[in-house]
């Protein structure tokens, strides 16, 4: 071991890549506590689904669509929150061997194609939550639930997506800026 601080173990991998997270700010604040939040109302809908079919042989038939709705809640808007801990996948063969500036360049660039695929979902979601809203639909469902409202959720997350790729791409940006002090790992 060489002491280095960016290398993995100690031995011959490449060195350690810094994540491009940023410190969460308030709409991933908020966007964390309604996941945690729809997952109380999950975990309660189907624990008492589940307690009154065994003890009362009786079931309120509601639990799956709600249960389904309260995950594709948790699904859309935890996108922002795994944007700003960067907790997505990626692809680090290429990565390791480039320099800190080459790193935020190819993360720019990576950021701005997201952001062009994200905007163009959220505008998509948003014609569909009018679209939803403007002709009264309804789930053929025991609740009748009004579609606007789940669909309400589908758009806030991918907006809210966007806002956390552009504070992303901010961090890629100070970074180009910042002046070049490394060179890349070649083994």
């Amino acid at each position: 071991m060489t002491g280095n601080s960016d290398t993995a173990a100690g031995d011959d991998r490449p060195p350690l890549l810094e994540k491009s997270a940023v410190p969460e700010g308030p709409v991933e604040t908020v966007c964390k506590w309604a996941c945690e939040l729809a997952l109380v109302v999950m975990l309660v809908i189907i624990g008492t689904d589940i307690f009154t079919r065994w003890a009362l042989n009786f079931s309120f038939e509601i639990s799956d669509e709600i249960g389904g709705y309260m995950l594709a809640a948790i699904t859309f808007l935890s996108l922002s929150v795994c944007q700003a801990n960067d907790s997505f996948h990626h692809v680090e063969l290429v990565q390791a061997r480039l320099t800190p500036r080459g790193r935020a360049l190819s993360g720019l660039l990576f950021d701005l194609l997201t952001l062009s695929f994200a905007a163009l979902l959220t505008w998509h979601y948003f014609k569909l939550e009018l679209s939803s809203w403007r002709f009264g639909e309804h789930a053929p469902t025991f609740l009748e639930t009004p579609l606007w409202i789940p669909r309400l959720v589908m758009a806030i997350g991918a907006f809210a997506l966007c806002l956390a790729i552009v504070r992303t791409i901010l961090l890629h940006v100070r970074r180009l800026r910042a002046p070049d002090t490394e060179a890349p790992h070649v083994p």
